[in-house]
């Protein structure tokens, strides 16, 4: 008889999660980031900036 090397151990497999997703906070979630700017000071440069980081892709 010939000796067979023993084949690797699976890893175990996930267990299943039944629970609502909903009730999870995602990042997108908060208020974070919204309407915040970096400070620039002001000025006409800050103002252009500004204008063409918000300007919808249908006025290019």
């Amino acid at each position: 008889m010939s000796t067979a090397p023993d084949p690797e151990p699976r890893a175990p497999k996930p267990a299943l999660v039944f629970d609502d997703p909903l009730d999870q906070q995602s990042s997108d979630d908060t208020d974070r980031g919204w309407g915040e700017r970096p400070d620039g000071g002001g000025g006409g440069a800050a103002d252009l900036k500004r204008f063409l980081d918000e300007k919808p892709p249908h006025h290019l």
